[in-house]
């Protein structure tokens, strides 16, 4: 199988980029505070500072808390499932109803696919650079797992976060929530993963049906060789069978 065909190549780069990019969704606040799937700008600011919260997959972290010359950020301790309702509740005052928090509350607990989706995804990268085609077809399949579980994540994420963000923005209060970094390597890394497994497995069958119709050239070429065929325009049995009779005796004189 050529495995070094440059489009396969690509098709695994995208595969190792998509788990990068999950890798950055996984690691939002509060892991790094800074990186967020879901920021929110406060009004609760002052020259020195501008206010922010960052929620990410496994909690939130309050950045340049007002009114302090030096740098104050919070990040809070991390767990599997969180009330960022009940937060910004807390912090700006935003109201929420009692079905909406719940919802939110809930669906939190999913992000817990964000880091199962990038280890699949890394295994995919790992199968698809392994030789054969098993390799391939292997890697094609779990970058398919991958696919459906950051599509099921995403869709989760838009869900969760879009509650929170048409609450914040439409309070009144002035604060202003957007989606942030976290958000778009997932989607993007959605994209990629799609695109690595169609690659992958475009490829590795295009290259078997490559090799089958170089295996029948070849026996087909072994064939004529051989004398069974034509050969330079000549039938090599022909003149071989003629060559090798013996002469037969004429009145027994010749």
């Amino acid at each position: 199988m050529a495995r070094t065909s440059p489009l396969h190549w690509v098709g695994v780069i995208f595969l190792l980029i998509a788990s990068i990019l999950l890798l950055v969704t996984t690691i939002s606040a509060p892991v790094i505070g800074d990186i967020a799937i879901l920021k929110v700008m406060l009004t609760n600011q002052s020259a020195l500072r501008n206010s922010s919260v960052t929620f990410g997959t496994f909690g939130h972290c309050v950045l340049d808390v007002a009114p302090a010359a030096t740098d104050q950020d919070y990040c809070y301790p991390k767990s599997v499932g969180y009330s960022p309702a009940k937060i910004m509740a807390q912090i700006d005052g935003t109201g929420f109803s009692e079905a909406a928090s719940d919802s939110a509350d809930a669906l939190t607990y999913a992000m817990i696919l964000h880091p199962i989706a990038c280890g699949i995804a890394f295994i995919a990268f790992l199968l698809s650079i392994g030789a054969g085609v098993v390799g391939s077809v292997l890697g094609a399949v779990v970058a398919a797992l991958a696919w459906i579980i950051t599509l099921v994540a995403m869709a989760i994420d838009f869900a969760l976060f879009g509650i929170i963000k048409d609450h914040v923005n439409g309070d009144g209060s002035g604060s202003n929530a957007y989606y942030s970094v976290g958000m778009w390597t997932i989607l993007a890394a959605m994209v990629l993963l799609f695109l690595g497994m169609f690659i992958v497995l475009f490829t590795c069958f295009s290259a078997r049906k490559e090799r089958k119709r170089g295996g029948s050239s070849k026996t087909r070429g072994d064939v004529y060789d051989n004398g069974v065929g034509y050969n330079g325009g000549y039938n090599n049995t022909t003149t071989t069978t003629h060559a090798t009779r013996p002469r037969r005796k004429r009145f027994g004189l010749f």
